[in-house]
């Protein structure tokens, strides 16, 4: 015949008053669940030919929202420079981190290394600009961290930095010419003196 069904804490202890029993169908609910409501509870099934029980064990889980205690800022970056980028959130359970760019996954590849919430691009170059996101996720929520990478490629421009058209220097002095060119990737400089390539000499 149907089964009369029971509940009782394994434990001894009485079972909450705020607690409802659906008799038709079994089942126990817990409302407002708390730490002191964990524990191990037994289902008493019984009928005319017997009795049979099953045991759960209740385990409260302490929940911490997620939330950011770093997050991404945008970077502009010139050819070949190496980036570094590191979010990081606090939450119990402890996040687990993923990358995406341009709202695909980014999978770790030679040059790009990602290790939990800190994401590492070497040798940066063109293809590598877009919008990142680092995400962070336990089984209760997620959080989303966003920033932009520019690369920046200029051939190499004078105009902020001119050099000096002519200098004026006493006979036996000393003189410093200073080439500093705006250039993305940094340009190589080499030193002309007339039509002859000058290099380094006492």
């Amino acid at each position: 015949p149907v089964p009369s069904i029971s509940w009782r804490r394994a434990d001894g202890n009485p079972l909450p008053g705020k607690i409802k029993i659906n008799h038709s169908t079994g089942d126990l609910e817990i409302p407002y669940f708390r730490p002191e409501d964990s524990g191990m509870y037994e289902c008493v099934a019984e009928n005319s030919r017997g009795r049979n029980a099953a045991r759960g064990q209740l385990i409260f889980q302490n929940v911490e929202h997620l939330q950011w205690t770093q997050i991404l800022k945008d970077a502009h970056m010139a050819i070949d420079a190496n980036l570094q980028w590191e979010c990081k959130a606090i939450g119990k359970p402890k996040p687990r981190y993923r990358w995406l760019k341009n709202g695909q996954p980014l999978t770790a590849k030679e040059r790009v290394h990602v290790d939990a919430g800190r994401l590492t691009i070497s040798t940066i170059r063109l293809s590598d600009s877009g919008m990142y996101q680092c995400v962070a996720e336990n089984e209760y929520g997620s959080l989303y961290a966003s920033a932009e990478l520019k690369v920046v490629a200029s051939p190499p421009d004078f105009t902020h930095r001119p050099v000096k058209k002519s200098t004026v220097i006493q006979r036996g002095g000393e003189v410093v010419l200073e080439c500093r060119p705006n250039a993305s990737p940094r340009a190589m400089i080499s030193w002309w003196r007339g039509g002859e390539l000058l290099r380094n000499s006492k």
